[in-house]
């Protein structure tokens, strides 16, 4: 019985990818017809066959590999600044209803303002570095964490704690470790996915005040202001397929690792 709902589980996955591509050639063959003969102007869209040039021409000359991995660095500096205190403060208010009260005031004060506006604070305080471009990301990514982890722990039933506390489980310290985090994991994880998706767009916002010399976003408008507009475009792309990386490998290893039951598998 496991076997098969695996087997088909799986197999629903390969139909799925199947679609997934045949939906990207089929939008690669239309913006090639579209570009190539109705636009008929690389500045206003360039084809496929321009973007593609324009990508081995950057690989060749070693620059975009650097702005990879300055992106990257930003990326990672926001990320895990973003988990290290979204989750803590997620799990204290959606535990403690005095924290709850306590915070919830200062947490929907801040969460409406739009990252962006948060960057001359962010060069005020760091410079032109790579942490100013993370300050941003984490603004950016933060916040979803706590609501995320403050609605899965809420929505902890009653009667699970209770359970624990009858089989021997009666630190609070334990019953957040082995009751409560179990149970509001898909919540955590649900935000912890949107503050990726969050964050990466906002690298690019991030990366356009000049935090330093090297980065996609960075580059991005670069070659905008040079009217390379197939360059800009290798950029975003490059992005796009970055930022789905990330999810497809997030959703990967959470699944397989911690929410087995959701899908049928088994250990």
């Amino acid at each position: 019985m496991e076997d098969a709902v695996l087997s088909r589980h799986e197999q629903n996955n390969n139909n799925n990818l199947w679609l997934g591509v045949c939906a990207i050639l089929l939008g690669l063959v239309l913006w090639e017809v579209i570009a190539a003969g109705i636009i008929k102007n690389p500045f206003i869209l360039p084809a496929p066959t321009d973007v593609f040039s324009a990508f081995l021409e950057l690989l060749q000359k070693g620059r975009l590999l650097l702005d990879f991995e300055a992106s990257l660095i930003h990326f990672a500096i926001g990320i895990i600044a973003a988990l290290l205190v979204g989750i803590p403060v997620g799990i204290v208010m959606g535990w403690s209803r005095r924290s709850d009260a306590f915070l919830d005031p200062v947490i929907e004060i801040l969460r409406p303002i739009p990252p962006l506006a948060w960057i001359p604070f962010a060069i005020i305080w760091f410079g032109l570095t790579s942490h100013s471009a993370g300050f941003v990301i984490f603004i950016g990514a933060v916040f979803p964490i706590i609501i995320n982890t403050y609605s899965g722990f809420r929505s902890v039933p009653r009667i699970f704690v209770e359970a624990g506390k009858m089989l021997g489980c009666t630190k609070t310290r334990d019953l957040i470790r082995y009751i409560a985090f179990p149970a509001a994991l898909p919540s955590v994880a649900a935000g912890i996915r949107i503050a990726t998706g969050v964050g990466w767009m906002c690298l690019v916002a991030a990366e356009l005040f000049g935090v330093s010399n090297n980065g996609l976003g960075m580059a991005l408008w670069f070659y905008y202001n040079l009217h390379q507009m197939d360059y800009v475009v290798v950029y975003m792309i490059l992005l796009g397929l970055t930022g789905l990386f990330f999810d497809m490998i997030f959703r990967y290893y959470i699944d397989r690792h911690f929410l087995k039951w959701r899908i049928g598998e088994v250990a």
